[in-house]
């Protein structure tokens, strides 16, 4: 068994509080109608292990921020450092999962998941190791009795394990998630943040969740970076969400420094915000 349960180290990042650092960073598209500014002025430091969530109203900007740091998209002006290094394009480095889980429908969730697994390391190392990996991977999400179902054949909320596990199965310093939990249920939207807060907690990943839902911003995060509208989007306001993990959700509902914070996102989203949009 090739254990995943701790990413590989990466290489020594001079200031431990800048793991990931975007500086001055905007994104102008050209449209029919001619230049759009869709974000403005981003700075923002995120720490090695810090989950960090981005939420606003629609159109603020926070996919495009979320693809900025994934490397599928260039900034317009500024800059997005990662380890002290340039982001230049996507990388293993950085892994993303998206709402819509992607995954190949005539695969088996080993086979989706072992693809990325032999592009990241099929180079350097034998078929067994890379079986193993995603073994691993998939044991991780809980998954290892679906091995060889199809996406067809299991629920929607397997179907993002599935897609967390093939992230996580590349080793990625960094997870980049953009509302993977959106378009599920609930009940299966609440096992699966469980299931994050443990796997993120084993791992010790980096993590930056583009969200809508604020009880899942406080739930999870270690700050909340709320936006402004768009058009010409930035951050507005950071909040520090000071709850010591583990977190149960169960105990926070009554917890006044999980209602302050909820309260201080909701203020923002529907008053401050609602007025700058008026």
């Amino acid at each position: 068994m090739v254990p995943i349960s701790q990413p590989p180290k990466p290489a020594p990042v001079k200031d431990p509080a800048r793991y990931l650092s975007v500086q001055g960073a905007g994104m102008v598209f050209d449209t029919r109608n001619g230049a759009f500014c869709a974000l403005r002025d981003i700075d923002l430091d995120v720490a090695r292990g810090e989950f960090v969530s981005l939420i606003g109203h629609s159109g603020c900007g926070k996919s495009t921020l979320l693809n900025l740091v994934a490397g599928l998209a260039r900034p317009t002006s500024g800059a997005l450092l990662c380890a002290e290094r340039e982001i230049a394009g996507p990388g293993p480095d950085r892994a993303v999962v998206f709402q819509n889980h992607s995954l190949l429908p005539w695969m088996t969730c080993f086979d989706n998941v072992h693809l990325a697994v032999e592009r990241v390391f099929g180079g350097s190392e034998p078929k067994a190791r890379l079986k193993a990996r995603t073994h691993d991977a998939l044991a991780l999400v809980g998954l290892a009795h679906a091995e060889h179902k199809r996406p067809g054949e299991i629920s929607g909320g397997m179907k993002q394990r599935v897609g967390i596990a093939r992230a996580l199965a590349m080793q990625p310093n960094m997870l980049l998630l953009d509302e993977p939990f959106g378009a599920l249920d609930a009940l299966t939207r609440a096992t699966l943040q469980d299931e994050l807060m443990r796997i993120v907690a084993a791992t010790g990943s980096t993590v930056l969740m583009v969200t809508h839902d604020v009880d899942e911003a406080v739930l999870l995060s270690d700050r909340i970076v709320m936006m402004t509208n768009g058009p010409a989007a930035t951050i507005g306001e950071i909040l520090p969400v000071p709850l010591p993990r583990p977190r149960d959700r169960l105990a926070l509902s009554h917890d006044p420094v999980f209602i302050d914070c909820r309260s201080a996102v909701l203020e923002f989203l529907y008053q401050k915000q609602k007025k700058t949009a008026a």
